[in-house]
């Protein structure tokens, strides 16, 4: 049985990304709450946090799926949910009107991501962002952000969300930076630099590349810190469920640290 710290709930239309013919690449997405349960039956998945799914640069589909989340919450003890949010100033009404579920049953995180649009040094997002922040402190609230190489993603952006906010809100890197610049960027400093710092910082390795698993888990042991930062994620349905169980089984072995990475941490964040 592993708990899961990132998954999704909803299905995309099909879009002509990149300029190509309309597509759906997120083949394993989830529509209903009863295909998500039998999902997590046929894994011994224990526990997930579920967010909306998104990808399709259109923020009201992504907000639409928020209150399929919240019901897949309050469906099975086993799920909690994740709300999208925004901080575009274009974003404003919906993201007021997802913050409204904060409070649900079942809700423990936010989800921010720049792949639809801001940036966190973007002047004009500060205001939402600071809404979003101070929601997830009053309601005791974990914020996810997206993290990839490069752009408003890129974890030189986003880091500075660690450093606004972590000190009062516990802030979820998603894909520990996503890429081989984040990775480094974190594992040979940043990561460990925020958590002696008393960041709340924590990270999942959904997304990386090969390499980072097995180095993050070496610097781990050798500095003696962040062993209660780690989470397993599927993103499911953009990433694979057996194969990053395998890489995490792998990287962080058999002893304290898997049981952390698997269960421990996921526990002290969202149940």
């Amino acid at each position: 049985m592993v708990f899961d710290a990132h998954r999704h709930i909803g299905a995309l239309p099909a879009y002509p990304f990149y300029g190509g013919p309309p597509v759906s690449p997120d083949t394993t997405a989830r529509a209903t709450v009863k295909q998500l349960i039998a999902d997590l039956d046929a894994e011994g998945t224990g526990r997930a946090l579920v967010i909306p799914n998104y990808g399709v640069p259109d923020p009201d589909i992504a907000f639409s799926f928020n209150e399929l989340a919240v019901e897949a919450a309050q469906s099975d003890d086993r799920i909690r949910a994740g709300l999208w949010v925004s901080p575009r100033p274009e974003d404003e009404d919906r993201t007021e009107r997802a913050l409204t579920l904060a409070a649900e049953e079942g809700v423990r995180a936010l989800k921010l991501s720049f792949l639809l649009g801001g940036r966190a040094t973007d002047p004009t997002c500060r205001p939402l962002l600071d809404r979003v922040f101070d929601t997830a402190e009053r309601l005791g609230l974990v914020v996810h952000v997206h993290t990839s190489p490069g752009a408003a993603s890129d974890i030189d952006e986003v880091g500075n969300l660690v450093e606004w906010y972590a000190d009062r809100v516990r802030v979820h890197l998603v894909h520990f930076g996503g890429g081989m610049s984040g990775h480094i960027k974190l594992a040979g400093s940043r990561f460990f630099d925020w958590i002696a710092a008393g960041k709340q910082v924590y990270t999942d390795l959904s997304w990386a590349i090969g390499f980072a698993p097995y180095w993050l888990a070496r610097e781990v042991e050798r500095r003696g810190a962040g062993h209660d930062r780690i989470l397993f994620a599927s993103d499911q349905p953009w990433g694979d469920f057996a194969g990053e169980h395998a890489r995490m089984t792998a990287a962080a072995g058999g002893g304290e640290l898997a049981e952390l990475v698997f269960h421990g941490t996921f526990t002290a964040l969202y149940d």
